[in-house]
């Protein structure tokens, strides 16, 4: 593994550096309200983008599935839901973002997701995580301990049935039967996905299991998710499968307009809410850590204020994708060098869907700055870039017991507590002494 850190890891770098990066949409809030802030009909604005994206070129649909959370209601199931989406397109790949995998029998798994192979012509994908929240696992208490290792026997349990093969499972009368699952799907092999936090050991976990990466940018650099793809694909041709064929795909809050003005206005106050809206997720994952977060400790006021200061400071960083198609393409560019392949823009984080729609066209603009017929030219190394504020330092360096990646039950988070990306010492609204996420 290690000489695949020299001259072949550079050799698949300036590869993949040449190659296109393509846009999907990801979903992951239930923050849906009309101009009036009004909550608007469930699944309008995943409907209406979905049908957008798959006219214009976009690559896929995430869908995530999220339990007993009222920021979640709407994706419960996602098997279910892109059924629904598959009758409203045609071409767009449909994926769940992610699927738990702990909480559901593989026989299910095998069979719901045949159906809607079925039923889109094709075009389905999952992304699997092991899940982090206990109270999701009041669906199978019984997996909650070992979460990690059923989801990775999940998942070359479903390889297995996907392909017709018959799989021993105990029966009722507690005998070993051997059993296949229908209907086989359309296609023999299911495009595979693991969920990742930033644990360079779940990049490595995700290339021995020959699977695909869905990652996010929010406890790591560009710089940082470069090495760790670096080693995602050399642990793919460590265990014989080509390095070059898994695909490394990105979660970004995304909102592209027309001028960087407008955007900063229109974003700041429904994502600082959104922000705020995950701090029981914040406590949720410390526990899950070993840690203790307690916003509570900060007043009303200095809690808004904290919030805006992390919004501000993740499109000054550009953690995420908010800006204009000119803006936006550095990062982009950056990501593309690092090795991504695919940016998944998740849309869904308050705003208004009439403003989320209107700006599709601008984000098509910078999906199309990037498609085939512009990528014809290799691009500069990712050091030769000139990042500016993109870049900041992180430490590497994390306790014990925050060894095992946090692999979320849905799309990537977007608060860990070990993100080192808000952290102030001392902290610059001087107002989180006792907050533990600025350390």
């Amino acid at each position: 593994m290690d000489g695949l850190h020299g001259d072949k890891a550079i050799t698949l770098t300036t590869k993949r550096a040449t190659s296109v990066i393509d846009f999907g949409l990801l979903f992951f809030s239930s923050r849906e309200c009309d101009a009036s802030g009004e909550q608007a009909p469930a699944y309008q604005l995943v409907t209406e983008c979905s049908k957008y994206a798959d006219q214009h070129g976009f690559s896929a649909i995430w869908i995530p599935e999220r339990h007993f959370t009222k920021e979640g209601w709407l994706y419960p199931n996602p098997a279910l839901l892109l059924s629904a989406l598959a009758k409203e397109t045609s071409r767009i790949h449909l994926r769940a973002g992610s699927l738990v995998a702990p909480l559901h029998h593989p026989l299910r798994i095998a069979e719901d997701w045949a159906m809607l192979d079925h039923l889109s012509g094709g075009r389905v994908g999952l992304s699997f995580a092991s899940g982090w929240h206990p109270n999701d696992f009041a669906l199978a208490p019984e997996s909650y301990a070992e979460r990690s290792e059923v989801m990775c026997r999940a998942i070359e349990v479903v390889h297995k049935l996907w392909r017709g093969e018959t799989v021993p499972f105990k029966g009722g009368d507690g005998q070993l039967v051997e059993l296949r699952t229908y209907p086989l799907p359309l296609r023999r092999e299911i495009p595979i996905w693991l969920t990742a936090a930033g644990n360079p050991k779940t990049f490595a976990n995700a290339g021995r299991l020959e699977a695909h990466l869905l990652t996010h940018l929010y406890n790591q650099s560009i710089d940082e998710l470069a090495e760790k793809i670096r080693i995602y694909r050399s642990a793919r041709a460590e265990h014989g499968y080509d390095p070059a064929t898994g695909k490394v795909s990105v979660m970004l809050h995304t909102y592209v307009g027309a001028d960087m003005e407008s955007v900063r206005a229109q974003v700041l106050g429904p994502f600082s809410h959104y922000l705020r809206s995950a701090s029981s997720l914040v406590s949720a994952i410390g526990y899950s850590r070993g840690q203790q977060v307690d916003l509570s400790r900060l007043t009303e006021q200095d809690l808004q204020d904290y919030l805006v200061f992390i919004t501000e400071r993740l499109i000054n960083e550009q953690r995420v994708l908010f800006g204009t198609p000119e803006t936006c393409a550095p990062l982009v560019t950056q990501l593309r060098v690092a090795g991504v392949d695919e940016i998944a823009c998740q849309l869904d984080f308050g705003m208004a869907s009439d403003l989320v729609l209107k700006i599709l066209p601008y984000l098509n603009q910078l999906r199309e700055r990037f498609s085939p017929a512009q990528m014809s030219t290799p691009i500069p190394s990712l050091s030769s870039i000139d990042v500016g504020n993109a870049r900041h330092q992180q430490t590497h360096n994390e306790p014990e017991h925050e060894s095992k990646d946090l692999v979320v039950g849905s799309a990537p988070d977007p608060i860990s507590t070990t993100a080192p990306l808000w952290s102030c010492k001392p902290c610059a609204m001087h107002m989180c002494k006792s907050v533990m996420l600025c350390s």
